[in-house]
C-alpha cells in the first residue's frame, strides 16, 4: 500500500513538473490499453530516460521498466530506482559475465506478467536521436514467449508506443505519445512454430512502429529527406502528417525560422535561476551521449528550482515579509511555465 501511495504520488509530480518543462505533451491511444490483463509496452527509444518519463506519466495503468544496467551503478540511485518499479538489463558492452544476470532479470519479468501487470521494454536494444525505427532484438519475444510458456492460462498484450520529439534536448520541447493497437502474443505462438512467431511479433512492432513515430528509412536519403523537413520547420509531433510527406517525397517549401519573441523573458528566468543554470553547466561537461542530455537537465531542474526559489524566497522574507516572499515564489514558477508553454519550437538541425 505504502509503495503503491509513493508511486502514484511520484506520478503526479511527474506529470506536472514535465509540464513546466516541455512546451506541448501530445498523448494518443490511450483507449488501446486494456484496464486489466498483463501488457507489454514496446517504446522506440531517442531520449535516454525522457522515455518512459513521458510514456508511465500519462498511462493509466502502473508500469514496471527494463533500463540499461548502468544507470543502477550508485547505491542510492539505485534504490530510488527500484522504488518506482526500474529493473536493470545487461548488455555485451557492460560484460559478458553481466549478462548471466539476465536470467533473474527475465524471471521476475515472467512473475510481473503472469501477476498480470505491465511491463516497459525498448526492442530496439539501445537509444538513438535517428528519426527511423531501427531492426528489434529478439529480447522483448523472449520474455513475451517464455511468460506464455510457463503460464498457459496467461494471456499478453503486446502494445507498440511511438514517442516523438519536436526538438530533443533543447529546453522546451515537444512530444507525442501514441499507444498502438494491442497485439495478441499468445495467438501468435498457438499458431506458428516458436523461431516464426518471434518473427512475426517482431514484425508486426515494428510495422506499428514505423507509422507511431516519424519513420525515414535509413538508406542513402536519410540525410537528405531529414534536411527537407528540418528547412520546412516541420511539426514532428504532427507524425502521420509527417510520415505522409516522406512516404509520397514531398515536403513544404524551405521557411524562416519564426522569432522568439518571448527570449526576454528566458534571460530574465536565466538571471532568476543563476545557481541551478551554473550547475547544469557544470554537470553537462560529463555528459557522455546526447540522448542523456534531457535526462541530466530535467533531473537537475526538477530538484533545483524549487530549492533555489525557496532559499530565495526565504531570503526575500527578511527584508520585505513573508507575503512578498509568497508572492515572489509563485511568479518565479508562473514565470517558467509560460515561458515553457508559449516558447516557439522550432526543429532541430
Amino acid at each position: 500500500m505504502i509503495k503503491k501511495v509513493w508511486y502514484e504520488s511520484v506520478k503526479v509530480f511527474l506529470k506536472i513538473s514535465l509540464n513546466f518543462y516541455a512546451n506541448k505533451i501530445k498523448i494518443y491511444g490511450r483507449e488501446n490499453i486494456p484496464k486489466k490483463g498483463a501488457i507489454l509496452f514496446a517504446i522506440n527509444h531517442p531520449n535516454a530516460l525522457m522515455d518512459p518519463l513521458f510514456v508511465t506519466s500519462f498511462n493509466p495503468r502502473e508500469n514496471h521498466f527494463l533500463v540499461r544496467a548502468d544507470v543502477f551503478k550508485k547505491p542510492l540511485i539505485r534504490k530510488a530506482l527500484a522504488s518506482l518499479n526500474l529493473m536493470p538489463i545487461y548488455r555485451i558492452r557492460d560484460g559478458r559475465k553481466q549478462l548471466s544476470n539476465n536470467e533473474e532479470v527475465f524471471k521476475k519479468c515472467f512473475n510481473i506478467l503472469e501477476r498480470k501487470e505491465t511491463l516497459i521494454i525498448f526492442p530496439q536494444g539501445g537509444h538513438s536521436r535517428d528519426r527511423n525505427i531501427k531492426p528489434l532484438s529478439k529480447g522483448f519475444t523472449r520474455i513475451v514467449f517464455g511468460a506464455l510458456e510457463e503460464n498457459q492460462d496467461l494471456e499478453i498484450s503486446v502494445i507498440p508506443v511511438g514517442i516523438t520529439y519536436q526538438n530533443s534536448s533543447t529546453y522546451p520541447c515537444k512530444v507525442s505519445v501514441k499507444f498502438g493497437e494491442a497485439i495478441d502474443a499468445k495467438h501468435i505462438l498457438n499458431s506458428n512454430p516458436k523461431p516464426k512467431a518471434i518473427n512475426i511479433l517482431k514484425s508486426d512492432v515494428s510495422t506499428q512502429l514505423k507509422k507511431l513515430t516519424v519513420h525515414i528509412p535509413d538508406d542513402e536519403n536519410y540525410k537528405t529527406i531529414l534536411q527537407k523537413l528540418n528547412n520546412a520547420n516541420v511539426d514532428f509531433t504532427e507524425v502521420d502528417k509527417v510520415n505522409k510527406m516522406i512516404a509520397e517525397n514531398s515536403f513544404p517549401k524551405a521557411v524562416k525560422k519564426p522569432i522568439h519573441l518571448l527570449k526576454p523573458l528566458f534571460y530574465l528566468i536565466l538571471l532568476n535561476s543563476i545557481f541551478p543554470y551554473l550547475l547544469w553547466k557544470k554537470m553537462s561537461k560529463n555528459i557522455g551521449e546526447i540522448e542523456f542530455v534531457d535526462t541530466l537537465k530535467y533531473g537537475i531542474n526538477v530538484v533545483s528550482f524549487p530549492i533555489f526559489y525557496g532559499l530565495q524566497a526565504f531570503i526575500v522574507h527578511f527584508f520585505l515579509g513573508w507575503k512578498i516572499a509568497a508572492i515572489y515564489y509563485l511568479v518565479s514558477f508562473l514565470l517558467v511555465f509560460v515561458y515553457t508553454k508559449f516558447s516557439v519550437t522550432n526543429t532541430e538541425n
